[in-house]
């Protein structure tokens, strides 16, 4: 009984059949993930549609849950395995074995890309020195100690956690933040006569009104995260202060000597190597305004490895360095800016990999049939 039920399942992982309405769910999902693509944004969309096991929110069938890329990757993977194995391995086979350890390969490097990649940017103007990158989307609240001029303690609050309320502990400090209230997107204005009052009792928080917003994840769109946080020190409490990403400038108290700024920001990651830009080009083709070439001559500076050099960062040139790749992504301040786009994916080199191993089965695959024909022509011939 139980034999015959493995065997049930055996042939339907391995079934072409299986293979076919797989391909034709990911084809779905490649139109849905498109179509979304106009209010989720790129990453939005393909996060929601390609790396999730149920899509909840389709737009063409009344919203019926959906197998979603994951789900159906991962079964594509399972069919092509089993279809490998059920190979006869000989040499005669063996072409199409590295195509199919090829292709499994190939969706290995997706699911690493999905459950591991981490993409950020980096944003440096001419002249300028950058030691960090940044989050496209995600905010943080960043508690600073600006006491020492020629050094910063930087503390970090993500969004998520300022979403849950409650005290948050600094870390290092004698700060402890309550969040009273916290918008993850939220339109600011100057307090009106007569309106009600702002929470906020320090700051220049107290001098505006702050309206909750619908969350936005369009590329073109980012959300004016917002918070209201109390500091309290030594059981002394410093006022509750606005803090929101659509407010320019710090605002700072003072601790015993100590005194730390309150940014909301996208969220950071320092790194331990840093970028200054010595010269931007935005090349166009002569007698027209079409682009032709963007590039970044930095200078990287590295203590850990004892390294200076220059690098030039040029469209389809991305600079690898230290498990991090940065492309040359956009540009602004007329002229005097650049934008890398920073990936890093342990995965990287599975794509690489996977390409080589299906065109070598190819090839083997290729010169095995040829052979075999000419082996018929000549047979055909002498006999």
């Amino acid at each position: 009984m139980i034999n015959a039920y493995a065997s049930r399942v055996w042939g339907f992982l391995k079934s072409f059949q299986l293979t076919i309405v797989l391909l034709a769910l990911l084809m779905c999902l490649v139109l849905f993930c498109t179509l979304a693509q106009v209010e989720m944004g790129t990453q939005g969309a393909v996060n929601a549609y390609m790396r999730s096991f149920i899509v909840w929110n389709q737009p063409l069938l009344l919203r019926l849950p959906f197998p979603g890329g994951a789900l159906v990757g991962l079964l594509l993977t399972l069919n092509l395995m089993a279809k490998t194995i059920d190979i006869k391995l000989s040499w005669q086979k063996s072409g199409m074995w590295l195509v199919h350890v090829g292709l499994v390969v190939l969706f290995a490097g997706e699911f690493v890309a999905g459950m591991m990649q981490v993409d950020t940017n980096l944003t440096v103007e001419v002249g300028q020195t950058v030691n960090f990158v940044q989050s496209y989307k995600q905010m943080e609240l960043a508690v600073i100690d600006v006491t020492d001029p020629t050094w910063d303690e930087v503390y970090s609050v993500p969004d998520t956690l300022l979403a849950k309320g409650g005290a948050v502990t600094i870390p290092g400090t004698p700060i402890t933040l309550n969040v009273k209230k916290f918008y993850a997107n939220a339109e600011l204005a100057n307090l009106a006569p007569g309106a009600l009052p702002s929470l906020a009792t320090a700051g220049v928080g107290a001098g505006v009104s702050i309206v909750e917003r619908p969350v936005v994840s369009a590329d073109n769109e980012m959300n004016q995260t917002s918070a209201f946080v109390e500091p309290v020190a030594g059981g002394r409490s410093y006022g509750t202060w606005l803090v929101s990403v659509a407010l320019g400038a710090p605002q700072s108290f003072t601790h015993e000597g100590h005194t730390y700024t309150l940014a909301m920001r996208l969220r950071r990651q320092y790194l331990p190597y840093a970028f200054t830009l010595k010269q931007f080009r935005h090349d166009v083709y002569p007698g027209t305004d079409i682009p032709k070439n963007f590039s970044s001559l930095v200078q990287v500076v590295n203590p850990s490895r004892n390294e200076s050099r220059e690098v030039l960062i040029y469209m389809n040139q991305p600079l690898r360095y230290e498990g991090k790749t940065f492309y040359q992504a956009s540009f602004g301040k007329n002229d005097t800016l650049s934008v890398l786009s920073v990936v890093e994916n342990p995965g990287w080199l599975l794509p690489y990999v996977s390409c080589v191993l299906v065109s070598l089965g190819l090839l083997v695959h290729f010169a095995i049939v040829l052979r075999r024909s000419l082996k018929r022509r000549q047979d055909k011939k002498e006999g």
